[in-house]
């Protein structure tokens, strides 16, 4: 069966580095879907319409299909269509059957040709209508990126932001129009980026960074606990690194942060890899401010912050988000109704799905008991202590005991109590 979309990449070589098979298949077309930079250059054709798409994209997309179903419509796009393009936004809305891509050479492939990078040694972000923030979740000594940039002003932002977090030293090369004749390439560093640097960035460009600067933390479990802006409501380092073992974020999973305080608990989670998902709940706004800003300052801007107590929040939560496959509850857990609001919603996500509750108050312990004796888990209290001065010596000065209970849908429904 004909595919009811066909999309083709071009490259910056503009329609004459095209295949002759696949401009047929653009010129046969009855509808002809791209921006207006795609369709400038295609020659007139009478009776073909040709299209920009809508705005916003993803929001207008499904009524513009429905309005040209069963004609042959043709999509152009930049490069490879899948990479971060208009392609993954067709195959997420039509489903595969549906689109038929077929790739040109992509600006990330160019990009490492220039460079010599090979494709396992560099990390690809899109940074195209995304916070440019997104490129931080990567600092770390020595490690290479290529960001797709927005537009002219993308390489600047990005070297204020390594500056801004110590990576001024690291090397930027901007590669503009990449395999068109007018390609320009601009090597520089963070600290050098000025304004005419900005005055020599083409529109279409990428960016590829060498970065140097020092260790943020570690990429598992357990940020140092300086990484974060707060006012002391933080779960504290170790305390986390036990949380998200248990918690265990997978890729594209979402978790719910529930009485997130500094949001560590959320950021770390989304760290772990750049599909996950995350809804941060803080009752105080001075503090879900300060949980952006975290969120933003670490790589993982995507953090979404609601402001409100999580009962009520999570009660209201639309249809994307509704249904978390980890709950982490770092304060609140006495709430009436909380946990078991929290439990309901995994066992409608399935087995495998996590909760973690962490307590600190005599209150909470005697809660998370209960829950452990009626729903079973793993019930634990763990007392951190660092050594700190006692006059000209040193001893341990131990912090606050946190009990902690975990407990994960069952596999078996039929062994589950908690379905009886």
């Amino acid at each position: 069966m004909r595919a009811r979309i066909t999309v083709v990449g071009i490259g910056a070589d503009g329609w004459a580095g095209v295949p002759p098979g696949l401009r047929a298949l653009v010129d046969d077309a009855e509808v002809v879907l791209g921006g207006p930079r795609h369709l400038a250059l295609l020659a007139p054709r009478p009776g073909q319409h040709r299209v920009p798409w809508p705005v916003p994209l993803r929001a207008g997309l499904p009524s513009l299909l429905a309005e040209h179903a069963g004609r042959r419509v043709a999509a152009l796009a930049t490069g490879d269509p899948l990479l971060s393009g208009i392609g993954t936004t067709l195959v997420d809305l039509l489903g595969p059957d549906a689109v038929e891509v077929h790739p040109g050479l992509s600006s990330v492939a160019l990009a490492r040709a220039r460079l010599g990078w090979s494709a396992e040694s560099a990390a690809v972000v899109s940074v195209v209508g995304r916070d440019p923030a997104l490129v931080l979740r990567e600092l770390a000594p020595g490690r290479r990126v290529v960001a797709l940039s927005s537009d002219a002003t993308t390489p600047g932002t990005l070297a204020r932001l390594l500056v801004e977090q110590g990576y001024g030293a690291s090397l930027l090369t901007v590669l503009g129009d990449l395999g068109a004749p007018t390609e320009t390439r601009l090597d520089t560093t963070a600290a050098a980026w000025d304004a005419a640097a900005d005055a020599r960035v083409p529109p279409l460009n990428v960016v590829a960074l060498d970065l140097r600067g020092p260790v943020v933390g570690s990429w598992t479990a357990g940020l140092p606990d300086e990484a974060y802006e707060h006012d002391g409501q933080l779960t504290k380092r170790d305390l986390r690194a036990a949380a998200l073992a248990r918690l265990a974020p997978q890729p594209g999973q979402l978790l719910w942060d529930l009485g997130a305080g500094a949001g560590s608990i959320g950021v770390e989670w989304l760290r772990a890899h750049p599909t996950c998902r995350a809804v941060a709940v803080e009752a105080d706004p001075a503090r879900a401010a300060r949980i952006a800003r975290n969120a933003a300052r670490l790589g993982v801007p995507g953090l979404d912050v609601r402001t409100g107590r999580a009962e009520d929040v999570v009660a209201t939560l639309p249809g994307a988000v509704a249904h978390p496959d980890a709950v982490f509850v770092g304060g609140g857990a006495t709430a009436p109704g909380l946990l078991d609001r929290c439990r309901q919603a995994l066992l409608g996500r399935g087995p495998g799905s996590r909760l973690v509750v962490h307590g600190v108050t005599l209150e909470t312990e005697a809660l998370l008991a209960r829950m452990h004796a009626e729903h079973g888990g793993e019930l634990t209290r763990t007392s951190v202590e660092h050594a700190a001065p006692i006059g000209s010596f040193r001893g341990w000065s131990p912090a606050r005991a946190v009990t902690q209970w975990s407990w994960t849908v069952p596999t078996t429904a039929s062994t589950d109590r908690e379905t009886s």
